[in-house]
């Protein structure tokens, strides 16, 4: 009888691939996998650990699960990726109910390992130093739905900013041919998918160690080629490296979404040093004015964090002021988070945990207001939109456009404007018109014109 495997995937996208290639690999070996951990033999949780909240929560997840193995209904829990990769010895002790931790250097092994444990092996912890990357023949078995996929171009990273643990848990920037990515593509495209997210903790640093001349721009141009693809959205791209050549491909190819994410973090030049970005706060502003100059129609994410140790209240009205003059269509903000193993985390003058508070609520409430003035531009404008689904309480169908991506972004609502026969034969992953008749400080609700 086939074991059944449980997988939960914790943290970001990128973390999403490395559970989907585990999946994959599993049921190539004959597992059994089930979406329920109360129906598994096996649960592996793999984790995330870049900041406290998401510590906490694999911990709690982690002790939970173990509750179903002291019933006796789980004989096995796994757990992966960032967390055993940095904690292993710590949690080796802490954690007796866990039978395997494997670092995020050990996914293509996880049959393997798996294999060794059943046929008695003693040994609980597999971390090595990060050299993994998975290529168009890994197996891979996805939990987005069938219309979008991220597909993984890069792992690691050579940067050394001082609030990140990322480069300890991931390894260095490693990039995989252009060759084998544009094969997942159209292996993903023949499989329904229309939408493709590429990720990578640095996307603008694809290519660079390798010896081939692959770049991102080229890149981009072969997966523009790609039959059956809408969408090609970047996401995790650094200030550095988007040059010229790259924007006008951007700007003049209709498959490329006119969507950038850049996690700029701050603005004082003083905190960026402390950071170390390696970038000035002109040069910032620069590289906002350089992205909308290129492609005017852009949409522009960025990250920010708040609260980093020495941040006076000077640094933190200089970062207001900039959301303000930036007006960013998407932000997400990060309270800093006290690191073990980072620069950061040896520096003084750390604030206190309610400042942090203040701060992050501060900026969250005036990008509300940014926010729900630029969509208030889009009312009576007409917007492609690709279906996602109906809401479960409402039987409202409602999706994305090119501005919005998945999981991080608002979404479109329809509330009329087919015949409730036709909108029954519209699908997750459909293309509609959608006029936009009312907007809220993410969303926006709109009526269908055609498919």
């Amino acid at each position: 009888m086939k074991e059944k495997v449980n997988i939960i995937s914790l943290g970001c996208a990128r973390n999403l691939v490395d559970t989907e290639v585990m999946a994959g690999l599993l049921q190539q070996d004959h597992y059994e996998m089930v979406s329920e951990p109360t129906e598994a033999d096996i649960v592996l949780i793999n984790t995330c650990s870049f900041i406290d909240a998401a510590k906490e929560e694999a911990i709690d997840t982690i002790l939970e699960t173990a509750r179903l193995k002291e019933e006796g209904r789980l004989q096995t829990l796994v757990v992966a990726g960032c967390l055993p990769q940095r904690y292993s010895e710590q949690l080796t002790g802490e954690l007796p109910e866990v039978d395997l931790f494997i670092g995020t250097g050990e996914v293509p092994r996880i049959a393997e390992i798996l294999k060794e444990h059943r046929e008695g092996k003693k040994q609980r912890t597999y971390v090595g130093i990060p050299r993994y990357l998975y290529d168009h023949v890994t197996p891979r078995l996805r939990t987005t739905p069938s219309y979008t996929a991220f597909l993984k171009v890069s792992e690691g990273c050579d940067h050394k900013c001082a609030f990140c643990i990322i480069p300890q848990l991931r390894g260095p920037h490693r990039s995989r041919p252009i060759d084998s990515i544009v094969k997942e593509a159209t292996v993903l495209a023949e499989g329904g998918v229309k939408e493709i997210n590429l990720i990578a903790q640095d996307l603008t640093a694809y290519g660079r160690e390798r010896r081939d001349g692959a770049t991102l721009y080229g890149l981009l141009k072969e997966m523009a080629l790609v039959s059956g693809i809408h969408w090609i959205r970047l996401l995790y791209a650094y200030p550095n490296f988007l040059d010229e050549p790259l924007l006008r491909l951007i700007r003049e190819n209709e498959k490329i979404c006119k969507y950038v994410d850049i996690p700029f973090q701050h603005i004082s030049a003083r905190i960026l040093t402390r950071m170390r970005r390696g970038k000035s706060g002109s040069a910032v502003r620069e590289a906002v004015h350089r992205l909308r100059r290129a492609i005017p129609d852009i949409t522009l994410r960025t990250s920010l964090i708040v609260g980093f140790p020495g941040e006076t209240d000077e640094d933190f009205r200089e970062l207001l002021d900039f959301v303000e003059e930036a007006q960013f269509d998407r932000l997400g903000v990060f309270k800093y988070s006290f690191e073990d193993g980072t620069a950061a985390a040896l520096m003084e003058d750390q604030l206190p945990e309610e400042e942090k508070e203040r701060r992050w609520q501060e900026v969250m409430e005036l990008q509300a207001e940014i926010s729900r003035r630029k969509n208030e531009t889009l009312i009576g404008t007409v917007e492609r939109v690709m279906i996602e689904g109906r809401d479960a309480d409402t039987g409202r169908l409602f999706g994305r456009t090119q501005a919005h991506a998945p999981e991080v972004d608002g979404a479109v609502t329809i509330e009329k404007g087919l015949s409730d026969e036709r909108q029954n034969n519209v699908r997750p992953g459909d293309m509609v018109d959608v006029r936009i008749t009312q907007v809220l400080d993410y969303d926006l609700i709109g009526d269908i014109l055609h498919g």
